[in-house]
């Protein structure tokens, strides 16, 4: 078996934003609600001609000019998301056929906002137990599309868009990604739901809130253990991106004082799967993070599932 690592990002956010102002004009709140309760200012929402796998097949195309590869070098694609409407074709599929590539295997996984780094280290496994020579990872999901657009306290949380990483096997003792570590509280999956038809989007907010920031911080340290990190170490914490309420106490929690928190949620909000991706590929983008620098990615929320990993930025 062989190592891997984190070869290139990208990402993608559709061109309309709404703003907490816009909101407003929809539902009872206000810009300071918002901002006071859950850190948002905008988020980005996707038309209805503009489906899951496009937002998708944006982000992985940028993630392969990243890499200087073209798409035929890649022979598995592996898209978290919940909210594609069709079962099959599947997203991958679909964005394998978007992206024009040769045979790859392709497959989805639904585990809501825990989405891609369970994908992540899907396809980890994969290339280190050589199924795979190189893999395209990407969360991607439309919330707006499954938002009751009448309930103040889920309307105002979510956005769309996608991210994607290319993953390729590296020589062994070169830092890239790391062990994972996951699982879930399936007694607790009514917390956060997706559920009906047509299907709609609702959580129970204090419950998601008080076992965010209480039973995920030694779960994400056991991650740095496994990773063999210490936290204060981390050069960067990317949590998923469900509210700035959760995301600050839970950083602080996990101990990594030296690092850059993502709080992309601030202006694209609750986008799911996409939003670890998301977020890391815009601090690889801006300069915040040297290549090399090591990154806990910990995913959490629906079936009130987790699965963090640490890597190492390209």
């Amino acid at each position: 078996m062989t190592g891997t690592r984190i070869a290139a990002l990208g990402h993608y956010q559709p061109a309309k934003v709404l703003t907490n102002d816009d909101l407003a004009a929809l539902v009872d709140t206000s810009d300071e609600w918002i901002r006071s309760r859950v850190g948002i200012r905008t988020r980005h929402v996707a038309g209805p001609d503009e489906p899951v796998d496009e937002m998708a097949a944006h982000a992985a195309a940028k993630a392969l000019a990243s890499a200087g590869l073209a798409s035929t070098d890649i022979d598995l694609v592996v898209v978290a998301t919940s909210t594609a409407i069709d079962r099959s074709p599947n997203t991958a599929a679909r964005v394998a056929a978007r992206l024009a590539m040769a045979s790859p295997a392709t497959l989805d996984l639904n585990v809501v906002c825990a989405g891609f780094t369970h994908a992540l280290a899907t396809a980890d496994h994969a290339v280190r137990a050589g199924s795979a020579r190189r893999a395209l990872v990407i969360g991607a999901d439309k919330m707006t599309e499954i938002t009751d657009w009448t309930d103040r306290t889920t309307c105002v949380l979510v956005g769309d868009g996608a991210g994607a990483a290319v993953v390729e096997a590296a020589p062994d003792g070169v830092p890239g990604i790391s062990p994972v570590v996951w699982g879930s509280v399936p007694e607790m999956g009514h917390a956060v739901r997706i559920e009906g038809t047509p299907p709609r989007f609702a959580q129970e907010g204090q419950t998601v809130y008080r076992w965010a920031t209480t039973q995920l911080p030694p779960i994400a340290r056991r991650v740095c253990e496994r990773a063999g990190i210490a936290p204060e170490d981390l050069a960067a914490v990317v949590l998923h991106q469900a509210n700035l309420r959760i995301i600050e106490p839970l950083a602080q929690r996990i101990g990594a004082v030296n690092a850059v928190v993502a709080r992309d949620v601030t202006e694209s909000g609750n986008t799911s799967a996409a939003s670890i991706p998301m977020a890391l590929s815009k601090l690889v983008a801006r300069g915040d993070l040297p290549p090399g620098s090591p990154a806990l990615l910990f995913g959490f929320g629906g079936n009130l599932s987790y699965a963090g990993q640490v890597v190492h930025t390209p």
